[in-house]
């Protein structure tokens, strides 16, 4: 499939009001198969014009909407299961720093905890659709939450083998134990847990790039890979397109037909020397990625972190980025995930939600600005969209204010997906209606749900931005502590640390305007 480039709506516009108070509850619709008649009211119809929304200020200088043309009240993303942007953040934190508003992005926040959706037993997607509904004094706005799940991971005896292509970041700027060192531990894990039929090869990059290892079969063979990972020592610069060249050319050379072929790149991502756009190093190695379908992972590594041009990489590789900052994080990316999720379930996955303007007065998606795609792209399967494996969930939130006394639909949500094999596109939809969201967030039925607001709150709150009815940062930490003791969540414990180290380094807050009308982007 010719892959072209994604085509992105503006991300800046008006955020919405922070003063006005959430407090919400949880309900779902089942999601059933899409029908014919997707040009309805209130149904994704990738024909659908957009309207145009403009800033203008007014004369007390409040930033405000103006429409232009009938509002928008379609949004449309390709599926992202990144989470190094908050692995990121944790990092930082844990540092004395607070992260650049730049590398946090919210739903990869979000994507980090469990969300207990119900998973399909075939391939493809269940789609959960639920909300909170915000506190008597601002009744008008809710959180409304899109969950989408594949199957559950096959077992690590049930996956076809693995035909693994590391290519390592050797440059000086990662000779240190947190870098280079906890690469070589996480290869050291991954080769004593992968399986006797599963294959690696290992090409390293500084200046240049080189290949340490051929591809080889694990069986028989786990000493000489381990003695190549030992050997690895670090060099002068940073050609991470040298490095991914090489990679893809050994990943073909040794790819496995009816396996999963990967390239690995672990980085610290600080490109210096040879090409250093993400867009030329992945043009040169395009058609390894379409004629075979190698998709790209990248770990990323280091407290001077590429995070940018890590995740430009990997958005535009076909594949998705994590990243580890010790040997806990690295056994669980190296042992309990990667194994596991080296098949893909979907290519090119989309999401579409469509809100009906009889309920909804405006909407904001939380996140996913460098993964919007054009509405009327929604169905172009020619669109870059996103790759998801078995075992994964994708959320996405919304901010919602409901129009007075609406009652009735609120959102329809249609996620779209190609068969890894065969391309064949499907699609699996959900919707919400007021009476789902009528109760108590906080404390309510859905710890998840609880979970999952609390995460995109803080990453607000870290971009200076902000969301309807966001609590400060230590009644975060509070409900945070609170919720990891009723989910029994070891990770919700750290979300809890995470806030309280962010607490004691942030001065304020940013509010936001809720002006307008429609989708604000």
């Amino acid at each position: 499939m010719e892959h072209r480039t994604r085509k992105y709506r503006g991300a800046v516009g008006l955020l919405l009001a922070a003063g006005v108070l959430l407090t919400g509850c949880s309900g779902t619709d089942s999601g059933g198969k899409a029908t014919s008649d997707q040009r309805r009211v209130g149904a994704p119809a990738p024909a659908y014009t957009r309207g145009d929304t403009d800033e203008q200020k007014s004369d007390d200088g409040a930033d405000r909407l103006k429409e232009s043309a009938p509002p928008d009240y379609l949004s449309t993303f390709a599926l992202d299961v990144d989470t190094a942007s908050y692995g990121y953040a944790r990092r930082t934190l844990a540092d004395g720093r607070l992260p650049g508003p730049e590398t946090v992005r919210p739903e990869e926040f979000v994507n980090s905890f469990r969300q207990g959706y119900h998973r399909p037993e075939g391939n493809g997607f269940s789609v959960s659709v639920d909300g909170a509904r915000a506190a008597e004094e601002d009744g008008d706005w809710s959180l409304v939450r899109v969950g989408l799940a594949t199957k559950a991971a096959p077992s690590t005896a049930e996956r076809p083998p693995a035909s693994l292509t590391f290519v390592v970041d050797v440059s000086g700027s990662m000779n240190s134990p947190d870098r280079l060192g906890l690469v070589k531990t996480s290869l050291g894990i991954l080769t004593d847990e992968l399986r006797d039929d599963d294959s690696i090869s290992l090409v390293t990059f500084s200046d240049d790039a080189e290949t340490v290892l051929p591809m080889t079969r694990l069986k028989g063979h786990r000493s000489k890979i381990h003695d190549a990972v030992d050997s690895l020592e670090p060099g002068a610069s940073t050609n991470v397109g040298a490095g991914i060249e090489r990679g893809y050319e050994e990943a073909v050379e040794g790819r496995r037909k009816g396996g999963n072929n990967r390239v690995v790149l672990l980085s610290d991502a600080l490109a210096n020397t040879g090409d250093t756009q993400a867009d030329d190093i992945l043009e040169r190695i395009d058609s390894a990625r379409r004629e075979y379908g190698i998709t790209l992972f990248g770990v990323g590594v280091g407290s001077d972190y590429g995070d940018d041009f890590m995740e430009q990489l990997t958005n535009k590789g076909d594949g998705h980025t994590t990243y580890i900052a010790d040997e806990e994080q690295a056994r669980k990316v190296f042992v309990d995930q990667l194994p596991a999720h080296l098949e893909l379930t979907a290519r090119d996955a989309k999401a579409q939600v469509a809100f009906d303007r009889k309920t909804v007065e405006k909407f904001k998606l939380i996140g996913y600005e460098d993964r919007k795609v054009a509405d009327e792209d929604f169905r172009d399967d020619s669109v870059d969209g996103g790759e998801v494996g078995p075992g994964h969930t994708v959320t996405a939130l919304y901010a919602v204010r409901l129009r007075d006394g609406a009652s009735g639909h609120v959102a329809t949500a249609t996620v779209r997906w190609l068969d890894p094999k065969t391309r064949k596109p499907h699609e699996e939809t959900g919707s919400v209606t007021t009476g789902a969201i009528t109760g108590k967030l906080w404390g309510g039925r859905s710890t998840r749900l609880q979970v999952t607001a609390v995460a995109a709150y803080f990453a607000e709150n870290l971009r200076g931005t902000g969301l309807p009815g966001a609590p400060g940062l230590g009644e975060l930490a509070e409900r945070a502590e609170k919720l990891a003791t009723t989910t029994e969540d070891a990770s919700v414990t750290k979300l809890a640390d995470a806030i309280t180290r962010a607490e004691r380094l942030k001065d304020g807050r940013d509010t936001v305007d809720d002006k307008g009308e429609g989708e604000i982007d």
